[in-house]
Parts: structure tokens; C-alpha cells; sequence
């Protein structure tokens, strides 16, 4: 006996349940808990037979009986109900079904289960999905055609291949990078969209750093010039902010040099502790009425085509500016460049110098120094513009909280042992 063709059935047997179960719960007429069983052991059997008798004929013509079926049924529901229901998402989850019991046998089980699994929780989430794009703004709806642009139209046509001086400038890694950048943005957007509103000044601050920590200091600087009382309330959300960008900056270092984690999270997250100390005696500090107010202003939108291609040209040009730098003057030469690089985008400068540590030009155990001196370069901007745009009772709470963490970050660079790491 062969037990595999056992699991199988057993796997399209699942699937068909779950999937009827839902059609049947939507009062569906066309085919419910029983009928969708039966269609994904009947793909089964259809792959069953083709692999026995060797007749690449018989998957299709069995497919195209239930399809027949599928539309006779229509027609006689037409004619027999006034007000039949004539869409057809039944009808093509019905054929899917079928695919994926044939696919089970003849493909990978592991992408059927996937796909039966996915259509059932779309399928349930019908209404939900409905309220969310009913919910959309133009501006919404343009970043999202955004993102899709940038990762699944220009990102695959560009050359991965490596150009330029030093063989550095990899157009698709380079564009890999935007990628992901907009794509944490725009994640941070649409939770901000739909849940932001309504939970508290917290994750304002949370939001506010996968977003933009510097569009937040901005918001709230300027908020501030409108209610001074807000003061000591705009620096909690701007520092938790910058708190959660410098996690966002683990996260990126993650995803691109995974197995250099370990040498560069431990000192980072030494400075990301501290920053949390002060979020947590700000937030401690803050009257009820501060609290109260809890709208975070709405940002703008995180995808746009021009930021993305600006963000891709700085990415590459401190990826050459780095490979120069290191060439000519040596590492400590470097410093310079994520000082500079850091004020206006640590998100780039992270992840040139991830690339770098990638390719073994530079070694994670200096490289984590130039990454965390970018953030920290980046914090002065930001308080710069805190204390330029905000009141003069917010400038004491941003020297007070962005000085004790720059202090920390310094000493970090200067003191923090080589043989500390994960």
C-alpha cells in the first residue's frame, strides 16, 4: 500500500472541507461543504490516472467536465431564481479546487497547501477586505501601485551585475534595497491608517519611526507652536521615534548580513535600552492631559517614485563613497562619511555598509560603530530641527533626552569591548 497517496487524499480531503465550509457559510447555492470535497479528491484521482496511464489528456478533459458542469449550473439557476446571484467567485474557486487536488499529486504538496489554505482565508475575509479598500484614498491606492511598481516591474528587469569603479554598483541590489525601505514604510503607513488612530500616543512614536522619525520630528515640533502644553508629550513621541529607527536599522542589518547580527545588535541594542529608559520617564511625566491628545499627524505618502529613485541614487553613491574612503584614507576616514551620510538618510548608510560587510570589504566588528555613529548622527539632525521648530519648552526635554543618548552612543563607540557579542 502506498501511503503516500493516502496522505494525499487526506491533505485534498482538508482542504476541500475548509474551503466548502466557507462557501457554505455564505448561504452559497452553487456548492458548499460537500460538493468542494468532492472536487478536490476528484483532482487527485484526475492526477492519479494521468500518471498511471501516462495520458497527459485526461487532467484537462476531466477539468473541462466540471467547468461544462459549472456553467450549466448557472444557466438553470438564471432561469429558475429572478434575483440569481451572477457572480462567479464560487465557480472559480471551484475549478482552483480542482487544480490544486491535481497539483497535489503531480506538483509540490507543500504549494498546494499553501494555496488551498490562502483562497480559504480570502475567501473569509471577504467583507473585511471590502471595508479596507473602501476605505482608501486616492493617496492610498497610489502607494500601493507604487510599491507594486518599484519591486515587480523595475526590480526584476534591472542587470544584476556589478558596475563602476571598484565593481560596487549592483543596479538590482541597489533597487533590492529601495524595496525594502518603501516597503517598511509603507507598512508603517497602512497600520497607521487603520489602527493608529485610535491607540494612544505610544505607538504614535512606534509608528512614527517605522514611517519617518524625521517626518515625525517635524509633525510634532510643529505641533508644539500651536499647543505649547504638548511640549514635554512631542519630545516622548520624538524619542520613541528615533528609539524604534534604530531598531528598524536591526532589522535592516537582519535581513541583508543575517549571520553578522549577533556582532552588531548587542552595542545597538545597549543604545535602543537607554533610549527606552527615557521614553519610560517622559512618559511617566507626562499630566493627563497631555496624554489626551493622541492625534499623531497624518503623514505623507511613504512610496513615491522620486523619493525612491533619490534614496536609490544615495545609496549608491555612499556605496562608493565608503569604497573610496576606505581605499585612500583608511577606516578611520570612514567616520567622516557616516557622520555626513547619517544626517540625512541612516537608512541608506546602514545599508551600504551592511552591503559592504557582506562582501567582506569591511568587517562587521568596525562596521557596527560606523552604523550606530550614522543613527546618532542622524538623532542631532533631528534635535537640531526639534529645537529650531519646536518651542522653548520643548528645547530643555530634546537637549535633555538626545544628549544623554548621543553621550551614550559615543562612549558605546569608544569603550564597548570587541569580545561583547552574540
Amino acid at each position: 500500500m502506498n501511503y503516500d497517496h493516502l496522505t494525499t487524499l487526506g491533505i485534498a480531503f482538508g482542504l476541500g472541507l475548509l474551503v466548502g465550509m466557507q462557501r457554505e457559510t455564505t448561504d452559497n447555492k452553487m456548492a458548499g461543504v460537500r460538493t468542494f470535497t468532492l472536487i478536490s479528491i476528484l483532482g487527485v484521482m484526475a492526477g492519479f490516472l494521468t500518471e498511471v496511464y501516462d495520458n497527459p489528456f485526461i487532467l484537462p478533459a476531466i477539468g473541462m467536465a466540471i467547468a461544462a458542469m459549472l456553467v450549466i449550473a448557472n444557466i438553470i439557476k438564471l432561469k429558475k431564481l429572478n434575483d440569481a446571484d451572477v457572480g462567479q467567485t464560487t465557480e472559480v474557486a471551484a475549478l482552483l479546487m480542482f487544480a490544486i487536488g491535481a497539483y497535489l499529486v503531480m506538483g509540490s504538496q507543500l504549494i498546494g497547501v499553501l494555496v488551498g489554505a490562502s483562497m480559504a482565508i480570502l475567501l473569509y475575509i471577504k467583507d473585511r477586505l471590502h471595508g479596507f479598500i473602501d476605505k482608501l484614498k486616492p493617496k492610498d491606492v497610489n502607494a500601493i501601485m507604487t510599491l507594486a511598481g518599484i519591486s515587480l516591474i523595475v526590480l526584476p528587469i534591472l542587470p544584476n551585475k556589478a558596475y563602476g569603479p571598484y565593481d560596487i554598483i549592483n543596479p538590482r541590489n541597489i533597487w533590492l534595497m529601495v524595496t525594502l525601505i518603501v516597503g517598511i514604510s509603507v507598512i508603517g503607513y497602512f497600520i497607521y491608517k487603520f489602527v493608529g488612530k485610535k491607540v494612544g500616543v505610544i505607538s504614535n512614536g512606534i509608528l512614527g519611526g517605522l514611517i519617518s522619525s524625521t517626518a515625525t520630528t517635524v509633525s510634532y515640533a510643529r505641533k508644539t507652536t500651536d499647543t505649547a502644553s504638548i511640549s514635554r508629550l512631542a519630545v516622548f513621541v520624538i524619542t520613541t521615534a528615533s528609539a524604534v529607527s534604530f531598531l528598524r536599522v536591526l532589522f535592516e542589518v537582519g535581513l541583508v548580513i543575517p549571520e553578522h547580527l549577533g556582532v552588531i545588535a548587542l552595542p545597538i541594542s545597549a543604545v535602543v535600552l537607554v533610549m527606552i529608559l527615557i521614553c519610560v520617564v517622559l512618559f511617566y511625566m507626562l499630566s493627563k492631559d497631555e496624554l489626551e491628545d493622541k492625534k499623531m499627524p497624518e503623514p505623507d505618502n511613504p512610496a513615491q517614485f522620486k523619493s525612491a529613485i533619490i534614496f536609490g541614487l544615495l545609496y549608491g553613491f555612499i556605496l562608493l563613497a565608503v569604497a573610496f574612503t576606505k581605499e585612500k584614507f583608511g577606516n578611520n576616514a570612514l567616520y567622516i562619511i557616516s557622520i555626513i551620510s547619517g544626517l540625512t538618510d541612516v537608512d541608506a548608510i546602514t545599508l551600504s555598509l551592511s552591503q559592504l560587510i557582506k562582501e567582506g570589504n569591511l568587517k562587521a566588528s568596525f562596521g557596527w560603530k560606523l552604523i550606530l555613529l550614522a543613527g546618532l548622527s542622524n538623532m542631532l539632525f533631528k534635535g537640531i530641527m526639534a529645537i529650531v521648530l519646536g518651542t522653548r519648552q520643548m528645547i530643555k526635554w530634546i537637549v535633555i533626552a538626545f544628549g544623554i543618548t548621543i553621550a551614550t552612543g559615543l562612549l558605546i563607540i569608544w569603550l564597548w569591548p570587541e569580545s561583547w557579542f552574540l
